[in-house]
C-alpha cells in the first residue's frame, strides 16, 4: 500500500531550529501555557491581534532576560504561537513574552512591543511569595512551569448532596494569622488545615475559600495613621490559574499548589468539600491608569469590555471588567475552571459578581449566556457545585432569575436583608420572613429551581454575626476613607448601646440575638452559609468593608473561643440538629400527619397571610422518610419584644411535641411538651419536634 502511493518507507527527523542558541521545533498547539515534556518545554501562547511575539526567559529573581526567543512565522497555526524549547531545565529559569501590534486605542488595541507579558496560562507567578513586599511588581509579573506530580492517592471525593451543604466562609490567611490560633503556619494553607480539629468538631462540611487565586495585596497600598493597609481579600485577580503563593508555609519551587493541594485531599478525605470564591469578572490591570501586565498586551479588546470609545466598562467597581461571553474569554474561563478541578481537585465554585459573566460584548445582559450555560452542562465540571452571587457592582441584580439550567445555585441577598430587617423586630417582615425560612419559594420555583438558594445572614462583606448586634451604623474610619466606603443599609440592631459595653442585659440580649439568627438559619429551607469566626463571636470592631485590613480587625482571635464556648456550643448543636432531620433541608414525601411539606403559622395554628404588625412567624416541615415515622418540625420565631403565647398545631394521637431549641436558654436539650400550648419569650425562638 505505501508503494502505491508513493510514500517513502523510512521517515527521517526534521532538522531542529536554532534560536538565540536554543534547539527549537514548533509545538503542541492545544496544550495551552507553559508545560514540561520530555527532554525540553513546550510555549503555547495566543494572540488575534498580535503581528509577532517573543518568549523571554529569565534566571530567578533577574529582571533582564537571559535569552529572547522569537517565534517563527511558521511556528504559528491560526492565531496560536507554539514551540518547544529543547534542554530546558524547569528549575533554572522563569518566563515572560513580549507581543507586537498595531496601537489604535479608540479600536481598543493598545499592543506594546516593550512590555513584559505574563502568560494568561501561566501555573504559578513568581515575585509573589513574600506577603506584603513591596518591590515593583505589576510591570514585572514572569511565570514558572509546574510540574504536577503531586500523589492523590485513592482519594475519593466527598459528592455531597446539595440538600445537605452547610458552607463555611473562611479568608485563608486571616483564619490563622493571629497568634491566639496557636498553629505552626499562621495565615497559610497549611495553618488552615491544622485547624481541622475544630471544623471537624463544628460540623461543617464545606470550606469556601475567599480568593487564593493570585493576586497583588500590594494593589491600591497605602498607610493610614500608620497601619499598613493592603488589597487583604484578594479580589484583584493577576492569574486565573495560579495559587497564591504567599498563603504556602514554604517556598515551592516549581510545584507551587501542592500545599493547597494536600489541604483539599485530607478535608476531603474528612468528608469535607472545598470550594473556592473565583473572581471572573475583572483583573487587577484595572482601567486606564491601571497596569499592563498580562491581558492588556495580548488583545485588549477581546478580554475586557469596552465601551465605542475604546474605554473599560466597570461593571465590577474596580477599574474594567472581563469580556466573559467572547469565545475566547469563554473558552479560558472554561478551561480554568476545568483545570482547577483536574489538577486541585476542587469541588465547587463561588462566582463573585457573576451577573458580569451573563453580560454580552456591549455590555447588556443575555438571556442565555453563552459563558454561564457551557459552565452548566461541562462534563468535567458534572459533580461540582455552581454558586453565583447574582449581582453586580452597577445594579444588575439577579437573585431569583439568574440564568441557572436548573444547575446554579445563588447567594440569596434578600434572604440576608429579609432575615436581619425581621430579627430586629421591623414592622412588616414577618410575611418575608416566613418565605425565606420556607425556602424562598417566591423567588425560586421549587419544581425547577430545587436548592437554588444559598441562605446567609453573615459573609465577609459587611458585619459579622457579633457586630451585626453590636452597631447601629459602621465604624470604617480606620479604611480611610472618612467612614464613606462600605453599606450603609446594614439592617443591623446594637441592641441598646452602639459597640463594646460591659452592660450585662444588653449582652445577654446579643447573645441571644445572635441565636436566634443561627438557630433560623438552620432551619430554613436552602443551602445555610455562615462567616467564619461567628460561631465564637468574632468581631471586626464595627468595620463593615475590611477589605484592607491585614491586622487584628480582619484576623480571627481565638482567644474568644474558649471566652464564648457557649456560642460554639449552640452552633455545634444546631448544626447537628439540621442534619439530623432531613426535612428540614428538603421535601420528603410532600408532608405527613395530614400536613403538607410547608405551612405557615401565626399564634394560632393555620395562617394563609401574616398582618403587617405581626412579628412572630410560625413555619412547620413536616415528612416522613421509608425508615422512619412521619415528622414535622415547628419553629416558632417571636421578633416582639414581649411573650407571646402560642397553640401549635395538633398531632396525631400517636405522636407528640418536644421542645429541642428554645434560643432564652443558652444551653440546650431534647425535652417533653405537654399538650399544644407554649410560650415563646420576647426576642427568642423555639423549635419543637413532633415524633
Amino acid at each position: 500500500m505505501i508503494d502505491k502511493l508513493n510514500l517513502p518507507r523510512t521517515i527521517h527527523m526534521v532538522p531542529l531550529d536554532i534560536i538565540s542558541g536554543f534547539e527549537v521545533r514548533p509545538g503542541f498547539y492545544e496544550i495551552n501555557g507553559a508545560t514540561a515534556i520530555p527532554g525540553g518545554v513546550n510555549f503555547t501562547v495566543y494572540s488575534h491581534g498580535a503581528t509577532s511575539i517573543e518568549l523571554l526567559l529569565f534566571h530567578r529573581t533577574e529582571e533582564k532576560p537571559f535569552a529572547v526567543l522569537p517565534f517563527p512565522d511558521h511556528y504559528r497555526i491560526g492565531n496560536v504561537y507554539s514551540m518547544i524549547v529543547f534542554k530546558l531545565n524547569i528549575e533554572d529559569f522563569e518566563y515572560a513574552y513580549r507581543v507586537d501590534g498595531p496601537y489604535d486605542p479608540k479600536k481598543g488595541l493598545i499592543f506594546n512591543k516593550n512590555k513584559y507579558l505574563l502568560d494568561p496560562y501561566a501555573r504559578a507567578v513568581t515575585g509573589q511569595s513574600q506577603w506584603g513586599d513591596t518591590s515593583p511588581r505589576g510591570q514585572h509579573y514572569k511565570a514558572r512551569v509546574v510540574k504536577d506530580d503531586f500523589d492523590w492517592g485513592n482519594m475519593q471525593m466527598p459528592r455531597l448532596n446539595t440538600e445537605d451543604l452547610i458552607i463555611y466562609e473562611v479568608h485563608v490567611r486571616g483564619f490563622t494569622k493571629h497568634g491566639s490560633s496557636g498553629v505552626e503556619h499562621p495565615g497559610t494553607f497549611a495553618g488552615l488545615l491544622e485547624k481541622l480539629p475544630h471544623l471537624l468538631e463544628l460540623g461543617v462540611n464545606v470550606v469556601e475559600l475567599m480568593p487564593i487565586f493570585e493576586f497583588d495585596e500590594m494593589q491600591d497600598y497605602r498607610e493610614v495613621d500608620g497601619e499598613k493597609l493592603y488589597n487583604y481579600w484578594g479580589y484583584n485577580t493577576v492569574s486565573f490559574f495560579a495559587p497564591n503563593t504567599s498563603y504556602s508555609a514554604g517556598k515551592e519551587y516549581n510545584r507551587e499548589g501542592n500545599e493547597l493541594k494536600h489541604l483539599i485531599q485530607v478535608f476531603n478525605q474528612h468528608g469535607i468539600e472545598v470550594y473556592l470564591d473565583v473572581v471572573l469578572n475583572h483583573t487587577a490591570e484595572g482601567n486606564e491608569q491601571g497596569p499592563f501586565f498580562s491581558f492588556k498586551g495580548f488583545d485588549n479588546n477581546i478580554y475586557y469590555l469596552l465601551t465605542p470609545e475604546g474605554y473599560y466598562y466597570n461593571f465590577s467597581g474596580c477599574g474594567n471588567s472581563l469580556n466573559c461571553n467572547h469565545p475566547i474569554v469563554r473558552q479560558m474561563i472554561l478551561d480554568c475552571l476545568r483545570y482547577w478541578v483536574n489538577t486541585y481537585r476542587v469541588n465547587g465554585f463561588r462566582f463573585d459578581l457573576a451577573s458580569i459573566l451573563g453580560r454580552n460584548e456591549d455590555g447588556s445582559p443575555m438571556n442565555k449566556p453563552p459563558l454561564l450555560q457551557a459552565l452548566a452542562f461541562d462534563p468535567i465540571l458534572g459533580d461540582v457545585k455552581l454558586i453565583a452571587e447574582a449581582w453586580d457592582a452597577d445594579g444588575l441584580y439577579q437573585v431569583g432569575s439568574f440564568p441557572s439550567w436548573n444547575r446554579w445555585a445563588e447567594w440569596n441577598g434578600r434572604y440576608r436583608d429579609d432575615m436581619r430587617r425581621y430579627l430586629k423586630g421591623d414592622e412588616g417582615m414577618a410575611q418575608a420572613a416566613a418565605l425565606r425560612i420556607g425556602g424562598s419559594r417566591d423567588i425560586y420555583e421549587p419544581s425547577t429551581r430545587t436548592n437554588a438558594s444559598v441562605n446567609f445572614i453573615t459573609c465577609h462583606d459587611g458585619f459579622t454575626l457579633n457586630d451585626l448586634f453590636s452597631y447601629n451604623t459602621k465604624h470604617n474610619e480606620k479604611n480611610g476613607w472618612n467612614n464613606t466606603d462600605g453599606a450603609n443599609d446594614n439592617n443591623s440592631w446594637n441592641c441598646g448601646i452602639e459597640g463594646d459595653t460591659d452592660n450585662p442585659d444588653v449582652l445577654a440580649l446579643r447573645r441571644r440575638m445572635m441565636r436566634n439568627a443561627f438557630a433560623l438559619l438552620m432551619c430554613s429551607r436552602g443551602i445555610p452559609m455562615f462567616l467564619a469566626g461567628d460561631e465564637f463571636c468574632n468581631t471586626q470592631f464595627g468595620n463593615n468593608n475590611a477589605y484592607c485590613q491585614d491586622n487584628i480587625t480582619s484576623w480571627l482571635d481565638w482567644s474568644l473561643l474558649e471566652k464564648n464556648r457557649d456560642m460554639f456550643e449552640f452552633f455545634k448543636y444546631m448544626i447537628h440538629f439540621r442534619k439530623s432531620y432531613r426535612i428540614l433541608r428538603t421535601n420528603i414525601s410532600n408532608g405527613a400527619c395530614g400536613f403538607p411539606d410547608v405551612s405557615f403559622h401565626g399564634t394560632a395554628p393555620w395562617c394563609s397571610k401574616f398582618a403587617d404588625y405581626d412579628r412572630y412567624v410560625g413555619v412547620m416541615f413536616s415528612g416522613q422518610e421509608q425508615s422512619s415515622g412521619p415528622q414535622a418540625i415547628y419553629v416558632a420565631s417571636n421578633a416582639y419584644w414581649e411573650d407571646v403565647y402560642v397553640t401549635l398545631p395538633k398531632l396525631p394521637a400517636s405522636m407528640c411535641w418536644q421542645i429541642a431549641v428554645d434560643t432564652w436558654e443558652e444551653h440546650q436539650e431534647m425535652r417533653p411538651l405537654n399538650g399544644e400550648q407554649i410560650m415563646i419569650h420576647a426576642r427568642s425562638i423555639v423549635v419543637v419536634v413532633g415524633e
